[in-house]
């Protein structure tokens, strides 16, 4: 099966750069799966479980990532997020607290702005639990 090239980048690191059978990322409109000769498109990316396959037989690789976007174009892809962790890098007891931040300012009076703001933290902040507890198990 073919392959496409794909660089993961996040804003302080180059998470992944290299050759990919299968990239599933979190797209605002559902989970979206690209492989070799995808269609040319930008995706604007969610806060989610990312995973990926170097090879059609290798291992999944799974990764939490933050807002951003995704090009898909000349069997090229390029994911660019404000954060990107493995699993085993996210610190639970610190995710737990920014989840009780974020819902302690959900209960105060805030501008609209600061409420979606809140509510992408409080996001963020959950599928890095998630994550957590799969790693553990």
């Amino acid at each position: 099966m073919a392959d496409f090239h794909v660089k993961i980048i996040s804003s302080n690191r180059t998470f992944y750069e290299g050759v990919c059978h299968c990239l599933i990322l979190p797209a605002v409109d559902g989970e979206m799966a690209v492989m070799a000769h995808h269609e040319s498109e930008i995706v604007a990316v969610k806060a989610g479980e990312m995973r990926f396959q170097v090879t059609e037989d290798g291992p999944w690789e799974a990764a939490v990532v933050g807002q951003g976007f995704c090009e898909i174009a000349n069997n090229r892809v390029m994911l660019l997020a404000d954060t990107i962790e493995k699993p085993e890098e996210i610190d639970r007891i610190r995710a737990q607290e920014a989840l009780e931040r974020a819902k302690e300012r959900l209960r105060q009076k805030q501008s609209i702005s600061e409420y979606y703001s809140t509510r992408a933290a409080m996001a963020r902040a959950l599928v890095r639990l998630k994550e957590t507890e799969k790693f553990v198990d």
